[in-house]
């Protein structure tokens, strides 16, 4: 038994290329080259699950000059070479149908038995030059749009019953016609006939994740998620956001436990503090400063480039939150993050490099136990998104060394229960025919 009763740590491995620090790249035994190799990749996963982690994590973006594999693809076959771990991957709300995200979701989760997830976003930067518009949709309608979106998505996998299919040789049946059926809906931004073309995923639902912080943010996840992935710099503020979106389960009829809270935790870690600190040194002085601060200089409003490195900042004549049509929830944790701590430009940007606002930890791996602790037992995480800023290796030590003190202390588990990540990560599977619909003729 734990030291919380039977409460378990739930645990994420966020891929990211050659590691969440900015510069890990640079680092003499990195190998950005093989972001697109699948054994490296495989290599990857098979670390995490050897780990007993729940699930790993795919960003996504249709923007910009990322150079990674899009997500369904690198799942699918990430699918056929793992048994356990769950496979969660990003996709947008704002640049895609429902009726494509449904069954490619269906697919993924019939490929891996059971495993798939689904983060939703509605997304954080604009992608609009890539489809046909003309701008990014404001923040609130996004997730407006998102809120039919995901319903429409849900009411698909619904319109095949669990047991639909049936392959009655002597019959002449293989799927009962009473038992697809179309969903005729008609929405304000959406029109879908239906059926879907696939059966009804394993999961019922694939698990359904959320990463957004805002008010919008907090509200679309306490109708709709199962995961949440947050970023929180400290403590206190993991604490408040917990108690925040937990409080919101309520008036959807739902129970604090049908909800995960995941904050992400970017590590350096080595087997002393001091060779950290050494390697967190060493990431820094490869970062590209100039350019970072051409970038907070964007976000912030603020020209940052002739400021003195070691000068505090604050937030005077910075950008309003209401007045980002982005990613709202980061833009407000800097923001903050300057005027609670008003830290120079140069601890800022190496706090910023190692993990994008999330909270950065250099130290050893008993140490890092003991945060995780912490926070998992006074009220900030279920678990956490685990963002090493160096892949492979800050992997491997945190499989290899934390993971057995956590299990050491009764936090985590010692092997795999359940057949799917819904069982992994404890929520129920959804019944079926949650909404009404029509049955074909």
């Amino acid at each position: 038994m734990s030291r919380n009763g039977n409460r378990r740590l739930h645990l994420n491995a966020f891929l990211y290329g050659t590691g969440h620090h900015e510069a890990s790249w640079r680092l003499p035994d990195a190998q950005p080259e093989k972001n697109l190799d699948f054994g490296h990749v495989l290599g990857i996963v098979q670390t995490a699950e050897r780990g007993l982690m729940d699930s790993v994590f795919l960003a996504d973006g249709y923007s910009g000059r990322s150079n990674k594999l899009e997500p369904f693809t690198e799942l699918s076959a990430l699918a056929s070479r793992t048994k356990h771990i769950g496979l969660i991957a990003t996709v947008g709300t704002t640049y895609n149908e429902p009726f494509h995200v449904a069954r490619k979701f269906a697919s993924l989760d019939h490929i891996s038995k059971g495993r798939a997830g689904w983060n939703i976003v509605t997304g954080a930067g604009s992608a609009a030059h890539n489809f046909g518009r003309t701008e990014h949709p404001e923040h609130s309608l996004r997730y407006e749009e998102a809120d039919e979106f995901v319903d429409i998505v849900k009411r698909l996998w619904d319109s095949w019953e669990d047991d639909a299919v049936v392959n009655d040789k002597s019959a002449g049946i293989r799927i009962a016609p009473d038992k697809v059926r179309a969903i005729d809906h008609k929405g304000k931004y959406y029109s879908v006939k239906g059926p879907l073309t696939i059966a009804r995923p394993p999961q019922g639902y694939p698990v359904l994740v959320q990463a957004g912080s805002s008010e919008s943010g907090k509200e679309f996840a306490a109708k709709v998620a199962e995961l949440v992935f947050t970023a929180h710099q400290s403590l206190e503020s993991a604490q408040s956001f917990y108690v925040d979106v937990k409080a919101r389960l309520a008036k959807y009829g739902r129970k604090p436990e049908d909800l995960l809270i995941l904050p992400g935790i970017s590590p350096v870690l080595a087997e002393t503090e001091a060779e950290a600190k050494e390697l967190e040194n060493e990431l820094f002085l490869c970062i590209d400063k100039d350019a970072v601060i051409r970038r907070l200089s964007e976000r912030l409003g603020i020209e940052l480039s002739l400021r003195d490195l070691d000068e505090p900042l604050s937030i005077e004549g910075a950008r309003a939150t209401e007045e980002v049509n982005g990613n709202k929830s980061r833009h407000q944790l800097i923001l903050d993050l300057i005027d609670d701590e008003r830290p120079t430009l140069r601890q800022l940007i190496n706090r910023l490099a190692g993990a994008r606002g999330h909270f950065t930890f250099t130290g050893t791996p008993v140490q890092l136990a003991d945060v995780i602790e912490t926070w998992f037992l006074n009220g900030a995480a279920d678990g956490f998104n685990v963002m090493p800023q160096i892949y492979p290796s800050g992997l491997e030590i945190f499989v290899d060394k934390v993971i057995p003190e956590l299990q050491n202390r009764g936090l985590f588990r010692t092997s795999y229960e359940g057949e799917t990540l819904r069982d992994r990560l404890g929520l129920g599977r959804p019944g079926g025919a949650l909404h009404p619909v029509q049955a074909l003729r």
